[in-house]
């Protein structure tokens, strides 16, 4: 009797560990697919800021366009939930091998979350363990 009580027991813990064990990876997968929504989300901020520093028709004879200003992209569709907040630092301009003027370099910050401090991301309040997702890609366009 006591044996069968210390088995009952031991298969308990056991199947106590196995639970804990299959709801952190479960926790974790989650997370994981929150991350790489988070990445395609900051990937189209940098694909916005991209459209919109080339979206002129390129003119030697004119002068780069500015950079955007900062924008915070509320995504729709599957991305809905996360938000891109895109930056943009534009150098000055310089001559090609053709010794023609006026191009740029425009350094373009894109910064994905799914929990944006007053619409804009980073958010340094997120505490871990919240299901916080940041993400963070910079791109360096050239005109």
């Amino acid at each position: 009797m006591i044996s069968a009580i210390l088995l009952i027991v031991l298969l308990a813990g056991l199947g106590a560990v196995a639970v804990s064990v299959n709801s952190a990876q479960n926790d974790a997968g989650g997370l994981d697919v929150q991350g790489l929504r988070a990445n395609q989300a900051a990937q189209a901020g940098i694909e916005w800021g991209s459209y919109q520093v080339m979206l002129p028709p390129y003119n030697p004879a004119v002068a780069p366009p500015a950079c955007p200003a900062a924008t915070n992209l509320v995504l729709p569709g599957s991305l809905a939930g996360f938000v891109a907040s895109v930056t943009c630092v534009q150098s000055g301009t310089y001559t090609d091998g053709a010794g023609q003027t006026n191009h740029a370099t425009y350094r373009l910050t894109a910064t994905a979350c799914n929990f944006p401090a007053a619409g804009t991301c980073p958010n340094p309040a997120a505490a871990p363990g919240t299901g916080y997702v940041e993400r963070q890609i910079t791109s360096l366009v050239q005109r």
